[in-house]
């Protein structure tokens, strides 16, 4: 069962629609970490997303690359925000991977306006960004982030340079807050236009956790865990057409995500996402 493939923005890169979210391998073995690799290969995923930040997931990441380095587009982040400490982590990043270099480097999480001031500005992380593409250690640059001032970020950001990807979040209870519809329409307009990749994050998001309540998952937010569930969130994403879904960051988790987004044939209309939402006592993660 493979997941369909499409072309990855500007980069001529035919990327499966599902993207691994790397992140579910920060706190995890090698061995679970290598059994994980059996399940993408199984479902046709060849585009990989991870970050400096995750944990271990890039050393875990590793020794994939010395074996499958040919068969994945590889993504990684930065979230410093200068050009000396954005050098010395994507230097970094480039050892733990055990690559020479990577597809894509993301500016990973810019959303606060002093911070992307910073990025942005002279002796900032864009700066060291450009010219390590020139020095060929990445072909491409893009820019993350969430909450929901991030599509309003994003569509800074683009204004600023010209990004091949862009990544926030999507799920059917989040664009009911018209503030945020209303500013990711205008990202995914801007990057449709400008051939630039949109990934999607948070899917398969319940609710964020209650204090009280200790986390049952590797994410910091409570996800959907039945497959149902699941099968209509992932739908409903991919019934956006041209975006791409970066898979939940809990290995347990990701086989369910895969399955659902292999059997996608459409979206699920309003009235079952809203009985889901009701059923699953859904509330916004980002607010």
């Amino acid at each position: 069962m493979s997941i369909v493939r499409q072309p990855f923005g500007r980069t001529n890169h035919l990327s499966s629609r599902l993207i691994f979210g790397a992140v579910a391998l920060g706190e995890v073995t090698q061995a679970e970490a290598d059994q994980t690799l059996d399940v993408l290969l199984e479902y046709g995923i060849n585009h990989i997303d991870t970050a400096a930040s995750y944990g271990h997931a890039e050393e875990r990441l590793g020794p994939w690359m010395a074996q499958y380095r040919d068969q994945f587009f590889l993504a990684t982040k930065t979230g410093e925000r200068t050009y000396a400490k954005a050098r010395e982590e994507f230097l970094r990043s480039l050892e733990r991977l055990r690559v020479d270099s990577v597809d894509l480097i993301q500016m990973h999480y810019l959303v606060g306006e002093e911070e992307w001031q910073i990025a942005m500005g002279e002796g900032g992380a864009l700066e060291y960004l450009i010219e390590a593409r020139e020095q060929g250690l990445v072909r491409y640059i893009g820019v993350t982030g969430h909450d929901v001032a991030i599509a309003r970020m994003h569509r800074k950001s683009l204004d600023r340079y010209d990004f091949d990807s862009v990544l926030l979040p999507y799920n059917y209870l989040m664009m009911q807050n018209p503030v945020y519809a209303e500013g990711f329409a205008e990202v995914l307009r801007l990057s449709q236009e400008r051939n630039v990749a949109v990934q999607t994050i948070k899917a398969i998001t319940r609710r964020p956790y209650p204090p009280e309540e200790r986390s049952q998952h590797a994410t910091w937010y409570e996800p959907l865990t039945d497959q149902s569930s699941i099968d209509k969130s992932v739908h409903w994403v991919l019934g956006q057409e041209g975006i791409f879904l970066n898979t939940v960051g809990d290995i347990h988790l990701l086989p369910k995500v895969l399955d659902a987004a292999a059997r996608f044939e459409g979206r699920p209309s309003d009235d079952v996402m809203q009985a889901m939402i009701e059923e699953q006592q859904m509330a916004p993660l980002f607010v």
